[in-house]
């Protein structure tokens, strides 16, 4: 029998707009662990990783706004998320914004590190998530998790789970990616990961695009870490995220992306982000994600 922690991470410190706080409850809410447990997997709720809100901290650097903060929280996520692998569980992290990211890939990172292995990473996303403060025209952090776990800045990021960069970029695939600026685009070539964009979906697939992402993240590596974005969707399927951009992932798409990852036999953690509930219909984007879940923990429709 599988088994899995939730943990959530109401961390709102890393984007513009305020609710992502609210994003490990409304999936919570939506009946994640009562669904997951009728599909035979064994779930514990370990309840929330401690954020602050931006109310109660200042801003800091202006062009890697609350790093410090986002920093003690991924630093807390890192632990708990490292001890639930070690444990033998699949951690299901619940956010929250995508630079919490940071902490849960390290975590993956170090527990495969130990017995001699690699993390295969998939980046599930509208963005890249690769800038540095040197190249961010608005200081969000969670448009830097990526390039933290690369190795990169923000420094305070890049540490966590020591001084080797977390993930390898032969390793690292970007999936679903449409809302790059041009220095975005050269960043993403510079730094050598594979990236599917929207228009390659169009192009290939969603099945062609999922062979691919999963051999690139298999290959000479110890299982694969899924982070994803709930912002990859199209807003009119996904309308409560943190940053949303037309042109995305349709239902059956991002059904498929899962799918295949459960027919992988790969996933060895899950990150679903972004998820606001402040900006989204009836619950509909924790339902999403929810479901997106169950896909991934090989839930069929036949």
């Amino acid at each position: 029998m599988t088994t899995a922690h939730l943990i959530g991470v109401p961390l709102d410190l890393g984007g513009n707009r305020r609710g992502v706080d609210m994003g490990p409850s409304s999936i919570r809410i939506a009946g994640i662990a009562e669904r997951l447990a009728a599909l035979g997997v064994a779930v514990t709720d370990k309840g929330d990783v401690p954020s602050p809100l931006p109310e109660t901290k200042g801003p800091g650097d202006p062009r890697k706004r609350y790093v410090k903060e986002i920093a003690k929280v991924c630093q807390r996520l890192y632990q708990t998320s490292l001890a639930t692998v070690q444990q033998g569980a699949l951690p299901i992290v619940l956010g929250g914004d995508h630079s919490l990211g940071a902490g849960s890939v390290a975590a993956t990172s170090t527990w495969l590190k130990a017995r001699g292995e690699a993390v295969g990473l998939i980046w599930v996303d509208a963005h890249a998530d690769i800038n540095s403060p040197a190249t961010s025209p608005s200081g969000n952090v969670h448009g830097m998790p990526l390039a933290a776990l690369l190795g990169r800045e923000p420094a305070e990021l890049a540490r966590i789970s020591g001084p080797e960069p977390a993930v390898r970029p032969e390793h690292t695939v970007l999936v679903g990616i449409r809302n790059l600026d041009d220095r975005e685009k050269e960043i993403v070539k510079a730094a050598g990961v594979h990236a599917f964009t929207m228009k390659d979906i169009d192009r290939l697939g969603i099945a062609e695009v999922m062979d691919r992402a999963l051999a690139a993240a298999s290959t000479g590596t110890g299982g694969v870490h899924v982070s994803f974005d709930l912002d990859v969707c199209d807003p009119s399927i996904a309308p409560g995220v943190g940053t949303a951009v037309k042109g995305g992932l349709d239902y059956r798409e991002a059904h498929f992306v899962m799918e295949a990852v459960a027919e992988s036999g790969r996933m060895v953690a899950l990150d679903l982000v972004e998820v606001n509930p402040a900006l989204d219909v009836r619950n509909a984007t924790a339902e999403l994600a929810t479901e997106l879940a169950l896909s991934a923990f090989g839930k069929r429709i036949l």
